[in-house]
């Protein structure tokens, strides 16, 4: 499996059984995600900076409802949470998604906005890889973040929207998070390469370059 950073919430997941993008991001956010073809593609929620669906090529299935599903020998689970700590009152609902392929359990949480309840972990919990919000601003932070991360119990943690050299937008850095994980000496690589068998049996944090033009 390969996963690879788009930008903001955006990843490319290629395994053998499917390819899967999440949160497809327009140019306004920063990011220029180029053309990747996708089997599936996933919408945590409504907003326009998750949904660019025109970036992407071939004819995916997009997902962007709580459930159950199996495409392309791909399973994903949608769970609903919120986009902020007032039950969506702010922002509305989120959905964090569970993608399992090739024996590796994914976990993206989208634009959260909140610890998980213990009913909404539950599903959430023992991933191979947490893709979480760092940023702040619409979403969590990095210290509320840091927080979580442990509840969770996840192998590898990726951090996402964020603020980078071109985003646009009132975003945080990834510095507080890397500093609240004891990572601060982490370096950028431009992807991951993941099987069954090199998942880390401690938790690791990966920090993912931007890379952009992805087809």
């Amino acid at each position: 499996m390969e996963i690879v950073w788009l930008g903001h919430s955006s990843f490319r997941i290629r395994a053998r059984e499917a390819t899967v993008i999440t949160d497809p991001c327009p140019p306004s956010t920063g990011y220029t995600i180029g053309k990747p073809t996708a089997d599936v593609v996933s919408l945590s929620h409504a907003h326009d900076d998750h949904t660019y669906l025109k970036a992407v090529a071939g004819k995916p299935i997009v997902i962007d409802s709580p459930g159950e599903y199996e495409i392309s020998g791909a399973f994903l689970t949608a769970i609903p949470t919120y986009h902020d700590g007032e039950k969506g009152g702010e922002l509305g609902k989120n959905l964090v998604f569970v993608i399992e392929m090739e024996g590796i359990k994914i976990c993206h949480l989208g634009d959260l906005g909140h610890a998980p309840t213990a009913d909404q972990a539950e599903g959430m919990t023992g991933a191979d890889v947490l893709m979480i919000p760092v940023g702040g601003d619409s979403t969590i932070d990095g210290a509320k973040a840091a927080e979580i991360v442990p509840t969770l119990d996840a192998r590898i943690i990726i951090p996402m929207h964020y603020k980078t050299p071109v985003t646009k937008g009132d975003l945080e850095s990834a510095d507080r998070f890397l500093k609240e994980m004891q990572s601060t000496a982490v370096q950028a690589q431009p992807k991951l390469s993941l099987s069954y068998n090199t998942v880390p049996s401690d938790t690791q944090v990966i920090l993912l370059d931007y890379r952009g033009k992805n087809g």
